[in-house]
């Protein structure tokens, strides 16, 4: 599939989630397939650029191309702003957020809070397609509300503002991430639209994206939670799509090479207190994915230097393979693919 000028690796994405698609955790999904990875939303307000935080969102360096950068805000001209200086900074997409449901974005008329006002997502759109001369796609959900469910008029709005690429997550603000998405307002959506539409939400296993895909009529399909703890899930999906049936296990020792690469790329990429913090979160992902693992939480958060860490996690990584007979090693592996 093409947004732009790009053509995509893969229809398969990684959603950009705050706090979780970092750089090191995108690299981690490009290198399994992901054919996008969008940077962890980042303000318009360009005063707030000079934070540690954002300063780390924006750093893109080392990634593959096209580098996607995630914008929120909810002034027009400002938006505008940010997304031609991030261009000017090396990215290629711009995508604008009006999907996250947390309150303190919404309560600023950031994120889904825009989908009350169809007008101003009008303006907004409008103004960043006219400021950039890269693709400018926007990630919403089917409405603010179950009872206001203008999934398909932002849908088509969006088109028509010039929108290149569109992705939907089958919930409202209002069920945050309760209940079970629904792909009914995406299937109406697909059959409205003509530029490339990714569905989101609840897709955590290829013959999920598979039900989704084909239900759904989407182009491709955005992976958020469902890559927690086991960013092979994106070799995973795009193995059962292309083949129809499920990818050969991953090797148990690739499984721990990567856990061991993603932690020392989140402490030189953060340093030492802020990796190691990152890195327990990460890490709780990974040893709730793989079967058997020792319980480590306790230790995991107790350790008080990336280096304790780091020895924590090969210490259970190799009594997981020691205690493994090679026969299952496949089975752990598999349970690790999500």
């Amino acid at each position: 599939m093409r947004i732009g000028p790009y053509e995509l690796s893969s229809n398969v994405v990684l959603a950009p989630m705050a706090g979780v698609t970092d750089r090191p955790f995108r690299q981690i999904a490009r290198r399994f397939g992901a054919g996008l990875a969008a940077s962890e939303m980042i303000t318009s307000d360009v005063r707030l650029w000079t934070t540690k935080k954002t300063k780390s969102r924006m750093d893109h360096a080392g990634e593959p191309e096209p580098r996607v950068v995630q914008l929120a805000g909810a002034d027009a001209q400002a938006l505008a702003e940010a997304a031609r200086r991030n261009v000017d900074l090396g990215a290629q997409i711009i995508d604008i957020n009006m999907g996250c449901p947390a309150k303190k974005v919404c309560n600023k008329l950031c994120g889904s809070a825009l989908l009350t006002d169809e007008p101003l997502v009008a303006e907004i759109l409008s103004a960043v397609v006219a400021a950039v001369n890269v693709p400018v796609t926007l990630k919403t959900r089917t409405g603010f509300t179950r009872d206001r469910r203008n999934g398909v008029r932002i849908a088509q709005l969006a088109e028509s503002c010039g929108i290149a690429a569109l992705s939907v997550h089958g919930r409202t603000r209002e069920d945050f991430y309760d209940g079970a998405a629904e792909y009914e307002t995406i299937r109406e959506i697909a059959s409205r639209v003509r530029i490339p539409l990714f569905a989101n939400g609840d897709i955590d296993s290829p013959q999920k994206a598979r039900a989704v895909l084909d239900f759904s009529g989407a182009t491709g399909v955005m992976l958020g939670r469902g890559a927690h703890g086991s960013p092979w899930i994106f070799r995973d999906v795009n193995y059962f799509l292309s083949h129809g049936k499920i990818a050969p296990a991953l090797p148990l020792s690739e499984v721990r090479a990567t856990i061991l690469a993603h932690l020392e790329s989140l402490y030189a990429f953060y340093g030492e207190e802020t990796g190691l913090r990152v890195a327990r979160k990460h890490l709780g992902w990974y040893f709730e994915k793989l079967q058997d693992a020792p319980d480590v939480r306790r230790e995991l958060m107790a350790a008080s230097t990336s280096a304790l860490q780091f020895a924590s996690v090969e210490k259970c990584l190799s009594q997981i393979a020691d205690e493994a007979a090679p026969a299952t090693w496949g089975g752990l592996a598999a349970c690790a693919q999500g």
